[in-house]
């Protein structure tokens, strides 16, 4: 037969206590041994459940504890079985699914930009303008169609005789272009036949 009670005593060094009955009577005795082996102390105020026997002496003695109540004073039992709980609503996984995209979204802006730096023609990359190349200004002919090229070098600089000229070309230029020139004698137009135009083909 079972009884209920009352644990009103407990001496932890030396591993009993008494229990108080609900019924009334004289507090039992009991051991450490009676309680069940769960890993948790006793505690003094919690409610138990046992049996009575006799010790060798023929005192009573509880026996079989059982703590009916699932609880006790102060502490909360824990079961050993329970798993971690995990909050799976449709909420939480919404969040995660955005944070993910904006994750992927930022990583691959980074790796675009990156790469457009490296392409040619990417719209990222500023415009250079070519460098411009100047030429020089092309020589007005006009004055003297019929002189050769090396003549267009040639331009009125006070020399006036043939011992100034380097060429028939240059002496013909300065005779027909550049006044005060003293390089034809015979006024034929060939000027210095003896120094530069000395045939005909003279250049």
């Amino acid at each position: 037969m079972r009884f209920e009670g009352l644990l009103v005593k407990w001496n932890a060094n030396r591993g009993f206590g008494f229990i108080a009955p609900t019924q009334g009577g004289t507090d039992l005795f009991v051991h450490g041994s009676a309680f069940p082996s769960d890993g948790l102390p006793p505690v003094i105020g919690e409610p138990l459940s046992f049996e009575i026997e006799l010790d060798r002496d023929g005192r009573k003695r509880a026996v079989g504890i059982h703590r009916p109540s699932g609880t006790r004073p102060g502490h909360k039992v824990r079961s050993l079985s329970r798993k971690p709980r995990h909050d799976h609503s449709p909420a939480t996984r919404l969040v995660a699914v955005i944070l993910l995209l904006a994750l992927g979204a930022f990583s691959w802006s980074k790796y675009a930009h990156r790469v457009s730096a490296y392409v040619p023609g990417s719209p990222t990359l500023s415009a250079q303008p070519a460098p411009s190349v100047q030429t020089a200004p092309s020589a007005d002919l006009s004055f003297a169609p019929s002189l050769a090229p090396n003549a267009v070098n040639s331009r009125c600089d006070g020399r006036t005789y043939c011992a100034q000229m380097t060429s028939c070309t240059e002496a013909k230029y300065f005779l027909n272009n550049c006044p005060g020139t003293q390089m034809d004698g015979d006024h034929d137009g060939v000027p210095c036949e003896q120094q530069w135009c000395t045939s005909p083909f003279a250049r």
